[in-house]
């Protein structure tokens, strides 16, 4: 079997890239092939077998009529505007009944579940589609508005568990401020607005008031790295904060681990990988209250940096506790292969 997948490419590292490539290791463990096409720019491109990066879209649709696939799973996340449906009618079309969509976005649930139509230029897109997997229950709600079929909806969250790799080393800058700062504070995000890190930055101010021995690092890139970086060399407590730039994710899983509290304070959000992977790993997690966090997750509201200055007090005050032995659990990506193998049998009748 051949599939080929869209999406970010990383750099920079995200949630929807880390889907999608946990999903093409699965595959070729299995001896399948699995290309990628590149649909957002990668901040640095290496050459790499069956990854193309096409510079326009006229390039990206000569690709889909060019490459012998027998799946096409487009992967698609935050709003979905013109260029972006345009991008979804067009893999709908190409590869009609062999294809295969993931919408990676909560928040594009929350705010079009109620208003999404049949009769819409959305929902005729989302129609061409064979299978459609969803991140989060609320999507099953905003598909059936949309028209799609029920057996065409699958729910699977797009993260699988896994320790970190012990022959994977911290490099040596990242394990020494780890190691220096009690709490150790991780962010783990794209650089934009959406991820509210200047809350953060402002925030640490009032953190080490009540936690003197405290540090942030904030692992990501993205396109306010410049701006953040002002920000923080204008604190005094500048070298409390480390914005580390694009972090191999085998790297950021064992800095996860060792952090105190992992933050995820959001302004736009639904799912998020981080987080399931540091409640797997039994690191407190703050986090904004979208209404889609997982159990155990510890809520404040939006844009409140009072309610994460407490929050951070309150669970960093005492003994971290014994973590406990963790086994792998890649369940969520067989799912996946699992609706592959549907496509496939369906062709063949």
């Amino acid at each position: 079997m051949h599939v080929l997948q869209l999406g970010p490419y990383p750099p920079p590292e995200g949630g929807i890239s880390r889907n999608y490539l946990a999903i093409r290791e699965e595959l070729r463990k299995k001896g399948h092939k699995c290309s990628v096409i590149a649909i957002a720019k990668s901040s640095a491109i290496v050459p790499e077998p069956d990854v193309y990066h096409p510079r326009n879209p006229l390039e990206l649709v000569k690709l889909l009529l060019k490459l012998k696939y027998d799946v096409l799973h487009l992967h698609i996340g935050g709003e979905i505007p013109l260029r972006v449906l345009a991008l979804m009618a067009v893999c709908g079309i190409v590869a009609k009944g062999r294809n295969v969509l993931t919408l990676h976005s909560g928040g594009y649930a929350v705010e079009h579940a109620q208003t999404a139509k049949f009769f819409s230029r959305a929902g005729l897109v989302f129609r061409l589609y064979r299978k459609i997997i969803g991140v989060n229950p609320l999507m099953r709600e905003l598909f059936d508005k949309y028209g799609v079929a029920k057996d065409r909806f699958h729910l699977i969250y797009p993260f699988y568990q896994q320790k970190p790799d012990a022959a994977v080393k911290i490099p040596a800058g990242l394990e020494e401020f780890a190691e220096k700062h009690k709490p150790f504070l991780l962010t783990v995000c794209l650089l934009e607005d959406t991820y509210d890190l200047f809350m953060q930055i402002d925030a640490m101010e009032k953190i080490l008031e009540k936690t003197p021995g405290a540090g942030l690092m904030i692992v990501g890139s993205g396109s306010l790295e410049g701006k953040l970086k002002a920000a923080i060399a204008a604190k005094p407590y500048a070298n409390r904060i480390f914005l580390t730039g694009d972090v191999p994710h085998p790297v950021t899983l064992h800095l996860i681990d060792k952090a105190d509290v992992l933050l995820r304070t959001t302004l736009y959000d639904g799912d998020a990988i981080a987080v399931r992977e540091a409640l797997f790993l039994e690191t407190p997690v703050i986090a904004t209250d979208n209404k889609m966090r997982p159990e155990g997750v510890h809520l404040i509201p939006i844009h409140d940096a009072d309610a994460l200055v407490k929050k951070i007090e309150k669970l960093t005050n005492g003994e971290k506790p014994l973590k406990t032995d963790k086994h792998d659990d890649r369940s969520n990506i067989l799912e996946v292969l699992n609706v592959y193998d549907e496509i496939r049998s369906e062709n063949q009748r």
